[in-house]
């Protein structure tokens, strides 16, 4: 394979690699399970690409790449579920397995974003129990999650399709090592020979 093909393929496990460690690093702060574990996932799959694209291992690129569209399919999820397409609500505890009540990290977080602890003044509620006021934020969370998730679309459907093209260069390397008998193993050994019975020569004696 051409050193060329390797660098970029380097170089888009590491945008790949960024972007998913970037977003693993948000969803730990919001408590998100599932995110999380998609993300580990994520990052161990790009590793084990990249290892399959360096030494020469098809089928770790194949696992890449059936892991690349199940990747696609989870963040267009994420995607309809932050904008509650098709009856999904993104107030329900669907991305921490409602194990917590933890939302997005970008709820409370996001740029422009003033939080304010109020204290209840009703009676008969405990002094500890308060709400969190947030204001002035310049973007909302959900729109912050669906950008997320819309960026890492665009990196696996880049990822995917030169996936594709690196398999496809080594099928053709793997078929001209057979045509010329570079990976054949059989084209290197001889025909059987017929085996042949030797007998003992006597010796001639000489004429006196």
């Amino acid at each position: 394979m051409s050193p060329v093909i390797k660098k970029w393929m380097f170089c888009l496990c590491v945008f790949l690699q960024l972007a998913a460690l970037e977003r693993q690093i948000f969803d730990f702060l919001g408590f998100q399970w599932a995110p999380i574990l998609g993300n580990f996932l994520q990052i161990i799959v790009v590793i084990l690409g990249l290892f399959g694209t360096i030494q020469f291992r098809p089928r770790y690129i194949v696992v890449y790449t059936v892991w690349t569209a199940l990747w696609v399919t989870w963040n267009v999820f994420i995607i309809c579920f932050y904008l509650e397409v098709g009856g999904l609500s993104k107030e329900t505890d669907l991305m921490t397995f409602n194990i917590s009540m933890h939302r997005s990290w970008w709820r409370e977080h996001g740029p422009g974003c003033i939080r304010r602890v109020v204290r209840p003044s009703a009676p008969g509620i405990l002094d500890d129990y308060s709400y969190v006021s947030v204001t002035g934020c310049i973007i909302d969370f959900q729109y912050l999650e669906v950008i997320h998730s819309a960026i890492q679309i665009l990196l696996s459907l880049i990822g995917f399709v030169y996936a594709c093209y690196v398999i496809s260069i080594f099928m053709e390397e793997e078929d001209s090592f057979d045509f010329i008998g570079g990976l054949d193993t059989y084209s290197y050994r001889q025909p059987p020979q017929e085996h042949v019975e030797l007998k003992p020569v006597k010796p001639v004696g000489r004429s006196k």
